[in-house]
This record gives structure tokens, C-alpha cells and sequence, in this order.
């Protein structure tokens, strides 16, 4: 088990940006997700970004803690961006079928400078 560590922050445009850093395993996911809805919930902001580029693991929980996150942001009309997963964490989003959900391009090299 790994460890994380979550920081949000507030872009010019408004938009709520939370860094991701670490391993999303289930040590860590806890945190993850009540950063993920606290935000949504207390901010209301017109978009959440998760910046996933500093994430060195992430297993079935992580993705868990990102589609809760994902299904809160519709609930409160809020669009939810993944921005920057490495490599092994598009991939994972692939295999399980969620990267088109999240919006990510099929190419994870792509994926690395993706910013909608």
C-alpha cells in the first residue's frame, strides 16, 4: 500500500484543479474521494480537473474513487477532466472501458498532453 497526496487549488478561469500524487490504492482512495466530493459539494465549480500526472499506480479502487467522483460532478453539473495520467494509468483506464467516459483520447502518448 502506497501513499498520496491530494491538493486543490483554484485556476484564473475559475476552474477547481486537484493534484493527484502518489499511488490510488485502497490506503488511499479515502482521501481521494472526500477531496473529490467535498469540493464538488462545498465549490460548485463549473469544472473539476484532476491532474493525474505525478500518479505511479492505481488499482480498482482508484478508478472507483475517479467515477464517483465523475458521477458527483454530472449530479451537480459540474464537468469532470482527467488530465495528464501516465501512461499505466491510461492504460488501466482502457482496459477497464472508462477512458472514453473520462473523455481521454485511445493513444495514451496523446493522453500526456491532452488538456481540454
Amino acid at each position: 500500500m502506497g501513499e498520496a497526496v491530494m491538493t486543490t487549488r483554484r485556476q484564473a478561469d475559475g476552474a477547481i484543479v486537484v493534484d493527484v500524487r502518489g499511488t490510488l490504492d485502497a490506503a488511499t482512495v479515502g482521501a481521494l474521494r472526500q477531496a473529490l466530493l467535498s469540493t464538488l459539494h462545498g465549490e460548485r465549480p463549473r469544472t473539476m480537473i484532476v491532474d493525474l500526472t505525478f500518479v505511479t499506480f492505481m488499482d480498482s479502487m482508484g478508478i472507483g474513487a475517479l467515477v464517483t467522483g465523475y458521477n458527483a460532478a454530472r449530479e451537480t453539473g459540474t464537468r469532470f477532466v482527467l488530465r495528464n495520467p501516465s501512461e499505466f494509468v491510461h492504460r488501466q483506464l482502457r482496459v477497464t472501458g472508462l477512458a472514453e467516459m473520462f473523455g481521454l483520447p485511445s493513444d495514451p502518448r496523446s493522453a500526456q498532453t491532452y488538456t481540454p
